[in-house]
């Protein structure tokens, strides 16, 4: 199985930036994409951005130009970058991950909250 655990969440003024961060570990065979979900109260669960492990990446259109996704291979790591929050960034973060071999795995999530 594959655990990843996700940190760097919290409070953040409108127009302030914070960096997502997710581990990745356990059996790993090949994480052919890792990403970022959200889920804001009351809403499904929606792709933020992924990234393939040739980093061609993919982005929600409501957050392209202001968060940037990126993944180190060596350490199992995924990253977001967000830029110029706006109070409808605010939600539950998931990290996720498709390995070859055991399917879809997601985080525990880590709350981001985007307030003046």
């Amino acid at each position: 199985q594959v655990q990843l655990v996700e940190s760097g969440g919290g409070l953040v003024q409108p127009g302030g930036s914070l960096r997502l961060s997710c581990q990745a570990s356990g059996t790993i065979y090949s994480l052919y994409v890792m990403g970022w979900y959200r889920q804001a109260p009351g809403k499904h669960r929606e792709l933020v951005a992924d990234c393939s492990s040739v980093d061609m990446t993919n982005y929600a259109d409501s957050v392209k130009g202001r968060f940037t996704i990126s993944r180190d291979n060596v350490k199992k790591m995924v990253y977001l970058q967000m830029n110029d929050l706006k109070p409808e960034d605010t939600a539950v973060y998931y990290c996720s991950a498709d390995d070859v071999v055991s399917g879809k795995h997601w985080g525990q999530g880590t709350q981001v909250t985007v307030s003046s």
